[in-house]
């Protein structure tokens, strides 16, 4: 049975809602939740419904191919090839709170495999059922710039060496050997070109061209287009068959100069949030403070400050600690603010499109969770960029227009 925490979030149910939906008192719906009691069949069938009519990403009933999505997050890769009519077959996600906001958007009534921790998969990847295109936002701070400084002062070691993360591209690589898909997309931080002089990704370019023998692309793409925020990411491409695949003419997905967004398109009004958002007189001052030593030292750091014309710095998954990489002016109002959660999944793009996208974590875990995450409209167009030749390779016939769009 379906974990009732899951159905409460595919829903959109709050414990209060639950309660009252299924006419029962609070403390029965803890029960249920503590898994000291089993709701009823009628219970379950309900949510189920629920959760069915609130479904905003619908699910791809007729695919034209099968993925599987590595290191899953809350699913923005998934998203991508999605839209170009691909079905998800198995996910990857050891992290419970982005396994919980995954559940909550992906629910199709039917799942499929959904797992944890991925070494296990990497020893033996035939446990991994067939597919076309693997997908893997393999883990990134063993290569950021942010990850290796702080693992530097901490004397831990980064990159290949770090043996919890940074190995993990290896059980990706174990998987491709075993089941050869036609294609996949590996995306990471923009510094991976860069670590170790080079070292750590001239070890990643030969283990899949030489050893995997896949014709793989690479490309540094820069998010403005799409959404109001700074942010680059190095995304691989890898076709096992063809040789013809370039980035070259990947511009024509990219949107025109004069429609990139501003930080005003994603912005809720004031009256949508309140003052929940708005930084503590103790923060603010203590922020303020911390601008004004280091510019004393003639460096950059401290807060940034932004309003609705700006386009932001890149949301990190430490955003939750203060919010100073972004922070929103309010001309009317005390101090500056946070972004919402919902501003930061308009931020990534998981609401590009009409899209609405469900958040059934903390705050905390949902800013750690969408600055982890990949923009949404940038892997689609690079998707849309790779299925011309995927379509090829598999002997697919050619979208109408209509439905590529």
């Amino acid at each position: 049975m379906t974990e009732f925490i899951t159905l409460m979030d595919r829903a959109g149910l709050s414990r209060e809602d639950a309660a009252k939906t299924l006419d029962v008192c609070d403390r029965t719906i803890l029960r249920y939740l503590n898994k000291k009691a089993e709701p009823s069949r009628l219970a379950i069938e309900k949510l189920e419904t629920l959760a069915a009519a609130r479904r905003s990403i619908p699910a791809v009933h007729s695919p034209d191919f099968r993925f599987i999505d590595l290191f899953a997050g809350i699913g923005g890769l998934r998203l991508g090839f999605e839209a170009i009519n691909g079905k998800c077959v198995f996910t990857s996600e050891w992290d419970k709170h982005s396994q919980r906001t995954y559940a909550a958007n992906f629910y199709d009534g039917k799942g499929h495999q959904s797992v944890g921790d991925i070494r296990p998969y990497g020893e033996d990847p035939s446990k991994i059922p067939a597919h076309d295109v693997l997908l893997a936002g393999f883990p990134c701070q063993p290569f950021s710039l942010a990850g290796v400084s702080k693992k530097n002062a901490l004397g831990r070691p980064h990159g290949f060496e770090d043996e919890t993360q940074g190995t993990l591209f290896f059980d990706v690589a174990r998987i491709i050997k075993h089941h050869q898909p036609a294609a996949f997309l590996l995306e990471n931080v923009k510094n991976l070109q860069s670590h170790d002089r080079g070292k750590t990704f001239a070890v990643i370019m030969r283990t899949l061209t030489e050893e995997l023998g896949y014709h793989v692309e690479y490309k540094v793409v820069s998010a403005t287009p799409w959404v109001p925020q700074k942010r680059e990411r190095i995304f691989l491409v890898g076709f096992r068959d063809s040789r013809k695949f370039k980035f070259d003419g990947f511009e024509k997905q990219v949107p025109d100069a004069q429609c990139h967004p501003v930080l005003g398109d994603i912005l809720q009004s004031h009256n949508e949030i309140g003052q929940k958002y708005t930084l503590t007189e103790n923060l603010w001052d203590y922020l303020q403070a911390y601008r004004a030593k280091h510019e004393g030292k003639g460096n950059g750091f401290g807060y940034s400050l932004f309003g609705p014309d700006d386009v932001a710095r890149t949301l990190s998954a430490r955003y939750h600690k203060d919010g100073s990489e972004i922070l929103i002016d309010q001309p009317h109002g005390p101090r500056p603010r946070r972004l919402t959660p919902t501003e930061c999944a308009r931020l990534m793009g998981f609401e590009h499109g009409g899209r609405k996208w469900t958040i059934p974590v903390s705050d905390t875990q949902a800013y750690r969770q969408f600055g982890n995450a990949v923009v949404v409209p940038a892997v689609e167009a690079i998707a849309r960029h790779m299925e011309q030749q995927l379509r090829e390779d598999l002997g697919l016939p050619e979208r109408p227009l209509s439905e590529a769009a």
